[in-house]
């Protein structure tokens, strides 16, 4: 019978709430499987015994003076006697073995030889004691983000951690990252499953909502571990890119851009059903300071869509119709598919350059002119990327105001060096996004839902990813969109089902474009 070594953590947090430290040692002294022990690593640098802990041989109290949890968790790890390690992030909130835990993953660790790490799906109790089941995603090489939910109670196998060497310790945050990274890159990583009552271990601890700008909330210096971390295992994997490796310029005849005199850039916004917002997006088109510009809607509700009747009062004929403005072009289509519209517009296009636009969101004046000043700085971008403020709409007043809380969204985790690799490690890039209509049309287009997991979702992340590849990809770090919040958007209330979804679809294009990039750099 393999032996497991389960590592708890314990640090002046718990001092204050010990009884739920005390419930967690008790649940594992429960449990159907005997071989096991505890070993207790106590940050708080004290001899002393952990409160009120249970007079028992198989439990040990591991304590010195640790600079972060790395190495209290490593100085654990060297006292183990098990096959088998589990590392229990129980600071982040109360973790309670079932009887049958151990059991089930020694279990399942045997059956799978190169076995490296194992994770569970479980059950969160919130402290109303209302229970939800998390069913967290299988890994994959494209499993990059660092916000990845792999659960609290990680099995690892000794030979996995001999080999990686343990917890890396210059890291104060990234070192569980780090270390799945590390251990996924030799080993398997194996995940269970649960179905009707099928979930390993329980978790007291109220869960938070999905909040697209989380990632701001970190500090720099996170950010900047986190990126370290996926850096290296890029490295290690071969999909690393080196900075300027790959790049190529775009190039233009005299026949070609004499063509663009008229018309430089070419706004797309896809809609569906927007009539309440499209006219301020075409409006912040035509405020442009630059003027030999075109605005191309690709209405994708079919015929009766109320929105056509909103764009069409800035046509010929219409009541806001001024020729002096920029054009206004009209498409409808009857498939709901952001991809396909977006390509529809890019086949119509007469730009030169194709600018983001959604439909419920707005360019600031200046927005294109920054655009064009960054593109005409280096024959090598292909894509270029703006910063972005967030407002919110009042839905009884109808008022917009600036949601001062959230700050200007530049995405500065992308540096010049090491951009287009941090990409891999979070979800966006930022807004606006504009890009050679050539290098778009060279590169296939937008996805259309053709791909696993993509719903309406992803698709221009994806073609950052290809276009960072081949091209330089250039910045405008001040200000120049605003996305407006609004109960209506894509991102207001999102269910865990559909997070996932999206999680996946993101993670899948991960995966192609290390498969991408490991090619490249072969």
């Amino acid at each position: 019978m393999k032996r497991v070594s389960i590592i708890l953590q314990y640090n002046t947090h718990i001092d204050e709430r010990p009884i739920l430290f005390r419930e967690t040692v008790n649940s594992i002294l429960n449990q159907n499987y005997p071989n096991w022990e505890i070993l207790i690593a106590d940050e708080r640098n004290t001899d002393g015994p952990t409160t009120d802990m249970p007079d028992d041989h198989r439990i040990h109290h591991i304590t010195g003076s640790f600079a972060n949890r790395a190495q209290a968790l490593n100085a654990a790890i060297a006292r183990a006697r098990g096959d088998y390690i589990i590392i229990v992030d129980n600071l982040a909130g109360q973790v309670l073995f079932r009887l049958s835990t151990l059991e089930l993953f020694t279990m399942v660790a045997g059956r799978h030889p190169n076995l490296g790490m194992l994770y569970a799906d479980y059950q969160r109790i919130s402290d109303d004691g209302k229970t939800v089941d998390v069913h967290l995603l299988n890994h994959h090489i494209g499993r990059v983000r660092d916000n990845q939910d792999y659960g609290a109670v990680l099995l690892f196998s000794r030979q996995a951690l001999k080999t990686v060497g343990g917890l890396d310790e210059q890291y104060n945050a990234a070192d569980l990252y780090d270390l799945r990274l590390k251990v996924a890159t030799g080993f398997d990583i194996i995940h269970i499953e649960a179905k009707v009552n099928g979930h390993a271990y329980y978790i007291r601890a109220n869960g938070s909502g999905h909040n697209v700008f989380d990632y701001l909330m970190a500090g720099k210096d996170v950010q900047l571990e986190m990126e370290k971390a996926v850096t290296e295992h890029l490295k290690r994997v071969g999909a690393y890119l080196a900075p300027g490796a790959h790049y190529r310029n775009v190039t233009y005849t005299d026949d070609e851009n004499n063509r663009f005199n008229d018309c430089i850039a070419s706004v797309v916004i896809p809609v569906f059903n927007r009539e309440e917002f499209i006219g301020t997006a075409i409006e912040s088109v035509q405020a442009q300071t630059v003027k030999n510009v075109e605005v191309i809607i690709v209405c994708n509700g079919g015929l009766n869509d109320p929105t056509i009747q909103g764009v069409k009062r800035y046509m010929e004929g219409g009541d806001k119709y001024d020729p002096a403005k920029p054009t206004v072009r009209l498409f409808v289509e009857d498939i709901n598919n952001i991809g396909f519209c977006l390509n529809k517009g890019i086949r119509e296009a007469r730009g030169k350059y194709y600018i983001q636009l959604d439909s419920d969101d707005r360019l600031k004046p200046d927005a294109i002119e920054k655009i064009l000043a960054v593109f005409d700085s280096d024959p090598r971008i292909g894509m270029v990327i703006g910063s972005y403020e967030v407002w919110q709409k009042d839905e009884h007043s109808g008022e917009i105001t600036r949601m001062k809380e959230i700050p200007v969204v530049t995405h500065d985790e992308w540096t010049e060096e090491n951009g287009r690799n941090n990409l891999l490690r979070i979800n966006g890039a930022g807004a606006p996004r504009a890009a050679h209509i050539k290098v778009i049309r060279e590169l296939t287009g937008f996805g259309m839902n053709d791909t696993e997991h993509c719903r309406n979702y992803g698709e221009d992340y994806d073609l950052v990813l290809r276009v960072s590849e081949r091209y330089r990809i250039g910045r405008v770090w001040e200000p120049i969109y605003d996305v407006i919040r609004h109960s209506g958007g894509t991102d207001h209330t999102i269910d865990p089902i559909t997070i996932d979804r999206n999680d996946n679809a993101k993670d899948n294009m991960r995966r192609e474009a290390i498969h991408r990039r490991q090619v490249l750099n072969r």
